[in-house]
């Protein structure tokens, strides 16, 4: 019998490369992709891209934080660029984002007996959010272990960040290397027909791919590959 994985995916390079991880290593997939409010629906589509072309089943958990608390959920709110960047957690952080996705995530695991949750989480060449860092993962492994009852029976769902500690130069090249469809996915944190390539997220990829030497073939264009890389 095959492992089961529970993958979440949101369209970026970081959880299709995730995605590819998991499956060179034996698991059967089962993606999750979470439609939550954010300001635009590209990444979506590319996730359901992405999980197609893998060949894996997808499920897409709607709600809306109501609430706000970030410019990826706030139209109104700018997107602060990337030559704007501070010692300071950007408007882009959704609050308690990735304990939300988690959670859902590990009642999905545990309902159709998956032994592992894999999220595409990196602490190298980002935007300081702190549910990308190493130490908030090994606090959820514990809440794993005494809140749920694979846990408290010895049978815990593990939650893998095979990403944690590479550069996006890394994990590009680790994708590369897994065949991974990088033209269907999203990283920009607008909603255009192209990458805006102002934000952190357009910033980090660009740097990545350049740092990489691969070229990015979700951008054409020579302009667009050089304002990618301001």
């Amino acid at each position: 019998m095959s492992k089961k994985a529970v993958v979440l995916l949101s369209g970026g390079l970081d959880s299709a490369v995730t995605l590819y991880f998991a499956r060179k290593h034996g698991f059967k997939c089962f993606c999750i992709i979470f439609d939550y409010g954010q300001r635009h629906s590209r990444e979506i589509d590319s996730a359901k891209k992405i999980a197609s072309a893998a060949s894996y089943p997808y499920k897409i958990i709607k709600f809306k934080l109501a609430w706000g608390g970030s410019s990826l959920l706030d139209k109104k709110s700018k997107i602060p660029h990337s030559k704007d960047r501070l010692n300071s957690i950007p408007s882009t952080y959704v609050p308690a984002r990735n304990i939300i996705f988690l959670s859902l995530a590990l009642s999905y695991a545990e309902a159709i007996k998956a032994e592992a949750i894999f999220i595409g989480a990196h602490s190298q060449d980002y935007s300081g959010y702190p549910d990308c860092r190493p130490a908030f993962y090994k606090a959820f492994a514990k809440i794993i272990n005494v809140g749920t009852k694979a846990g408290v029976e010895g049978k815990a769902v593990k939650v893998f960040t095979p990403l944690i500690n590479k550069t996006k130069a890394e994990i590009i090249r680790l994708g590369e290397g897994l065949s991974v469809p990088f033209q269907f996915s999203w990283s920009c944190y607008q909603g255009g027909r192209r990458p805006c390539g102002k934000c952190d997220s357009c910033y980090f990829r660009a740097k990545g791919f350049k740092e990489a030497g691969i070229e990015d073939p979700s951008i054409t264009g020579s302009r667009q590959q050089a304002t990618c890389c301001i």
